[in-house]
């Protein structure tokens, strides 16, 4: 079983797609830490964002695995190497649009997580999972918040990371990336038409979680 779960940035998609997976007893993916980490790549590199022969022959040369720990923590390996924390950082969060709109990159990366699907039940977060990777999904979800709301919650990871960064700014950071998603030509963030809209705004992490079980409940007996 496939169960997409799509949205903006910051709406809780990771938590809360990791949460569902664990009491599903299904893989969690996520394939917006797989963007991250080609970022990364390209960043230490200092690779032309513009050079998308270079991007391409890059990412073909690249092994990315997501493992979990034995805390349950998602682990992201690039080449081999935890890059967990060093792909959250704000310069990675601000510059993985530039390869996640690219329809070539986007190829490569499409191929890597269907691979999961075909081995195992998922549950997989990002940006197209309903709409591009699993247009089959048996279950779709779309989480979204405000983007006030959204900016929030990251203002509150950025401080336990001792970054210091007004609530203004991330709102601004947040609706440029939204408008970035939403009109990238491929790929592009949507809601796709059978999926099941959820707004978290006002919801925490159990109550948006109850509610996908929810509507999985009621999938599984019809």
């Amino acid at each position: 079983m496939i169960i997409a779960v799509d949205g903006p940035a910051g709406a809780g998609k990771s938590t809360i797609a990791k949460l569902l997976a664990e009491k599903l007893g299904f893989l969690y993916v996520d394939t917006g830490a797989m963007y991250r980490a080609l970022t990364l790549k390209a960043d230490n590199q200092n690779m032309d964002f513009s050079d998308i022969p270079g991007l391409v022959k890059m990412a073909e040369k690249t092994k990315i695995v997501l493992e979990k720990n034995k805390k349950g923590k998602t682990i992201v390996f690039l080449d081999g190497f935890d890059v967990s924390d060093a792909i959250r950082e704000p310069i990675i969060t601000n510059a993985v649009y530039k390869l996640a709109r690219l329809a070539e990159i986007r190829q490569i990366m499409v191929s890597w997580q269907r691979d999961y699907g075909k081995k195992h039940s998922i549950v997989m977060e990002g940006r197209d999972i309903g709409t591009v990777v699993f247009p089959k999904a048996e279950i779709k979800f779309y989480l979204d918040a405000t983007a006030e709301i959204r900016a929030k919650r990251r203002m509150i990871e950025l401080k336990e990371k001792e970054i210091d960064i007004l609530l203004e700014e991330l709102i601004k950071q947040i609706e440029e990336r939204d408008h970035k998603d939403k009109t990238r030509k491929c790929g592009p963030l949507k809601i796709d038409d059978d999926a099941i809209y959820i707004d978290s705004s006002a919801l925490d992490i159990p109550q948006v979680v109850d509610t996908m079980l929810n509507y999985l409940k009621d999938y599984n007996e019809k």
